[in-house]
C-alpha cells in the first residue's frame, strides 16, 4: 500500500494515527459536517427538515461517520483517496439519519387518498377527470392482482404514497439496488396490465 497511496490519503492516515490524531481528527470532522451539510440538504426537502433540526442531523450523521472511519482505518487500502473513502462513511450516515427521521415524524400522507393524486404522475388534467378516475381504478386493480405482496409494498410507498427512498431503505432493513430492482420489475408489470386492457397506449411516453 505505501507505494501505492497518493501523497494527501498518506498524510492523513500519518495523522489520525499519530501525537497529532486528536487535531487531525477535528478536521476530519470539519470536512465530515461540510458533506454531511451539503447531503441533508439536498435530499431533507420531501422530508421537510430544516433550521437546528437539520444542523443536529447533519452533526449526528458526521460524528457517527467519524467514529465509522476510526475505528476501520486499517481497512484504507489505497484504492481511492482517503477523502472519497470517508465520503461513503457519511453518506451512509446521512441516509440513516434521514430514513429513522422519516418513520419517527412521518410528513407523507399513507392513507388511500394518496391515489387521487396518482393521475397526475401520467400527465392527466382536470379536464380529464372521468378518464383519470378510471385509470386509479384500473391501476389499484392492477396492484392487487399483479404484483407480489413485496411489489406492492414497495410500489405504493414510492409512487403513491412518496416515502423517500433512504427511509424505505430503514424500515424494510434491504438496500437501494434491492428496492431498484423490486420497484421495477412491479412497473413493469403494472405497464403489461395496463397495456393488456388498453389504458396505456404501448407506444405511449406514460409510464408506471
Amino acid at each position: 500500500m505505501a507505494g501505492s497511496i497518493d501523497r494527501e490519503s498518506a498524510g492523513w492516515l500519518r495523522d489520525l494515527t499519530g501525537e497529532q490524531c486528536e487535531a487531525a481528527q477535528a478536521r476530519l470532522h470539519g470536512e465530515l459536517v461540510r458533506i454531511a451539510r451539503g447531503e441533508m440538504r439536498r435530499r431533507a426537502g420531501r422530508l421537510q427538515v430544516s433550521g437546528p433540526e437539520l444542523d443536529d442531523l447533519t452533526h449526528q450523521a458526521a460524528a457517527d461517520a467519524l467514529l465509522a472511519i476510526i475505528a476501520k482505518l486499517g481497512q484504507f487500502r489505497g484504492e481511492s483517496r482517503f477523502v472519497t473513502w470517508a465520503y461513503k462513511f457519511v453518506i451512509f450516515e446521512v441516509s440513516t439519519k434521514l430514513g429513522r427521521h422519516f418513520w419517527r415524524n412521518p410528513t407523507v400522507s399513507l392513507d388511500a387518498e394518496a391515489w387521487d393524486r396518482l393521475p397526475d404522475r401520467y400527465g392527466f388534467d382536470p379536464a380529464q377527470e372521468s378518464e383519470s378516475r378510471d385509470f386509479v381504478t384500473a391501476v389499484r386493480r392492477a396492484v392487487d392482482d399483479t404484483l407480489t405482496e413485496r411489489q406492492r409494498q414497495i410500489f405504493v410507498a414510492i409512487v403513491v404514497n412518496g416515502v423517500p427512498l433512504d427511509a424505505l431503505v430503514i424500515e424494510l432493513s434491504t438496500n437501494r439496488n434491492a428496492i431498484y430492482k423490486t420497484l421495477f420489475d412491479a412497473r413493469r408489470k403494472l405497464r403489461g396490465a395496463l397495456v393488456a386492457n388498453g389504458y396505456i397506449d404501448p407506444n405511449s411516453s406514460r409510464h408506471s
